[in-house]
């Protein structure tokens, strides 16, 4: 399958999603193109770090954590409407970690930064399937030899938009780094 990049885009950047094509009056439609095959590369890219509450893997206060983080971008003017970008993790089956792009501070919240390297594919399936998504483009990942690090998804659109408009696209982000020659690997198999 090969994880060709298709496109650069400068440090910092993601590919834009057009605000005004929102038919839902919540969350714009996502379009996949310039999102699926992306390299993106980050600077110390500023990011609103979130925990959320889960029950087996199951967000149960995403609207009230995502509505406070998001009035409050909005009231500091640090919000980028072409660029909503909240990467997404479970740290467990009890919490998740969610991290939205700012441009600036957001006093109150934690701020974090990232910087290295990540790939993107972008998935129009399931939220249940996310798991096997991520596994499925590590394993893809290090078939070509990259070395993959934290892994994220970018959940485009909510549940009620996703229905609305006939998609539920999900682009999983991997963090990847070029293999360490000087790490040791395992020997190989012998065969009897």
């Amino acid at each position: 399958m090969g994880t060709a990049v298709l496109a650069e885009l400068p440090t910092n950047a993601t590919p834009q999603i057009d605000p005004l094509d929102n038919t839902t009056g919540c969350c714009p439609r996502f379009h996949p193109v310039g999102w699926d095959r992306q390299s993106l590369h980050f600077d110390n890219k500023r990011f609103v770090r979130a925990i959320t509450r889960s029950k087996d893997h199951v967000p149960v206060d995403m609207a009230e954590v995502f509505g406070r983080v998001f009035e409050e971008m909005m009231e500091e003017g640090v919000f980028d409407e072409a660029h909503p970008f909240v990467l997404s993790r479970d740290l467990s089956a009890e919490q998740a970690e969610h991290l939205f792009a700012v441009d600036g501070d957001v006093p109150g919240e934690e701020m974090v930064t990232l910087s290295g390297h990540y790939r993107t594919r972008v998935f129009d399936a399931p939220y249940e399937e996310a798991p096997v998504l991520l596994g499925g483009f590590a394993h893809e990942l290090a078939k070509d030899g990259e070395e993959v690090g934290d892994s994220y998804i970018f959940y485009t659109t909510c549940p009620k938009c996703a229905e609305a408009y006939g998609h539920n696209y999900m682009v999983v982000v991997d963090e990847v780094r070029e293999p360490d020659p000087n790490a040791p690997t395992a020997p190989p198999i012998m065969k009897m």
